[in-house]
């Protein structure tokens, strides 16, 4: 037997490079990677930190944050004087959950302003000037569990009713 034999029968199996028989072009760039990386917007990209990278920094200090768990029930929304006696974790609500004018920034997200009166007048609001009867069948959808059928129940075919 010779040597020269093919163990893969035809057909030939193709992938993303031999597709048809074409060999695909390598893309070629005009800079090697390490000098594209210096520059912008890799560069920038990698020399600015997010929020939760910056605060897993050794040399972040956020001088607002609770150092311990009595520092945390002082930060609370609790008021003694005024909601005596209420559930625990209600007692540790913090005003970064309930208000926006902590002047903290929590999140990487702009904050956008509520829509004016101008915008909200464009909004249109049909409303019926008619009150239409709840239990009219004039436009229902039609099923076998409608008000017709002795209150959502269906009937046999014979005319008697299910019975539970």
């Amino acid at each position: 037997m010779p040597t020269t034999r093919d163990p893969f029968p035809y057909p030939r199996f193709e992938n993303e490079d031999t597709f048809q028989g074409r060999e695909i072009p390598k893309a070629t760039y005009k800079k090697p990677s390490y000098i594209a990386q210096q520059e912008d917007p890799w560069n920038r990209l990698n020399a600015t930190p997010t929020l939760s990278s910056a605060r897993r920094s050794y040399y972040y200090n956020d001088p607002e944050a609770p150092s311990n768990s009595l520092d945390y029930s002082l930060k609370s929304l609790y008021d003694h004087h005024n909601e005596l006696l209420k559930d625990r974790n209600k007692t540790l609500f913090q005003v970064e959950t309930f208000t926006d004018d902590h002047r903290r920034i929590l999140k990487n997200r702009v904050k956008t302003s509520p829509p004016n009166q101008a915008e909200k007048s464009s909004i249109r609001q049909w409303v019926s000037p008619e009150k239409v009867n709840i239990y009219s069948l004039d436009g229902a959808i039609v099923s076998h569990h409608t008000a017709a059928t002795n209150r959502g129940y269906s009937r046999k075919h014979d005319g008697g009713y299910y019975s539970i």
